[in-house]
């Protein structure tokens, strides 16, 4: 029994969904340097973009020591909040001791504006160490 040419569309379309869901990457933040003081994390996100929808960010870094202030991992709301590294409307989505290990992980859901950084020792992680970035995710393409 032969189907027809709109039931082989759909399988067709169907197949192609599942493997562009399928190519969804996981990208270390900072690569090999991780998510930690004194990175340029603005041009390595430039460096390793696009980012695609559903992309998994992991962000890994080294626990608070005595010696060292601990990194976080903030979502700011908006472009003015990430210029001005102003963490009062910021939404914590890891502290300083979930990086270790395999890392903290967020999946870049939708296609809008994720704008990440540091508020480590009062902001200055953002501010002056440079441990924020953006990512605008793009649809996967044909």
């Amino acid at each position: 029994m032969a189907l027809s040419y709109s039931v082989q569309g759909f399988i067709l379309l169907l197949t192609t969904s599942l493997l562009v869901v399928s190519e969804a990457n996981t990208i270390v933040v900072g690569g090999s340097e991780g998510w930690r003081f004194g990175f340029n994390y603005t041009d390595w996100a430039l460096r390793n973009s696009p980012f695609y929808i559903n992309d998994t960010l992991v962000f890994k870094y080294v626990p608070p020591s005595v010696t060292s202030f601990a990194p976080s991992v903030y979502l700011l709301p908006d472009l003015r909040s990430y210029t001005t590294c102003d963490f009062r409307r910021a939404m914590l989505l890891a502290n300083a001791t979930q990086g270790s290990g395999e890392g903290f992980k967020i999946v870049l859901k939708q296609w809008r504006p994720y704008y990440f950084a540091s508020s480590g020792h009062n902001g200055f992680h953002c501010s002056a160490g440079l441990m924020k970035f953006f990512a605008v995710p793009l649809p996967r393409g044909d």
